[in-house]
């Protein structure tokens, strides 16, 4: 269900500074959503899967956090991101 290398890559290059840059935070938030992405339509054909249903929620609230944090530090690049990903219309 993970992200696989060639997804992450991309990303990683449309987000980040460097192909190797994966802790700035927009890559960090893109990678979680696309993995939000990915265990909705699991949990979609899967509903009894609690312990998936958890971590779905464990990395909704993660990215929730990490969305705070960079429209604290820099609004402008909160606001590319949430345009960039659609986030919230």
């Amino acid at each position: 269900m993970a992200v696989n290398k060639k997804n992450k890559a991309a990303i990683v290059n449309a987000f980040g500074k460097n192909k190797f840059d994966t802790g700035y935070p927009e890559v960090q938030i893109a990678l979680l959503t696309n993995n939000i992405f990915i265990l909705q339509n699991h949990l979609k054909k899967n509903k009894y899967d609690y312990h998936s249903k958890r971590g779905l929620i464990r990395m909704v609230n993660k990215r929730k956090k990490l969305l705070n944090y960079l429209k604290i530090k820099n609004q402008a690049r909160y606001k590319y991101l949430i345009k960039k990903i659609n986030l919230r219309h």
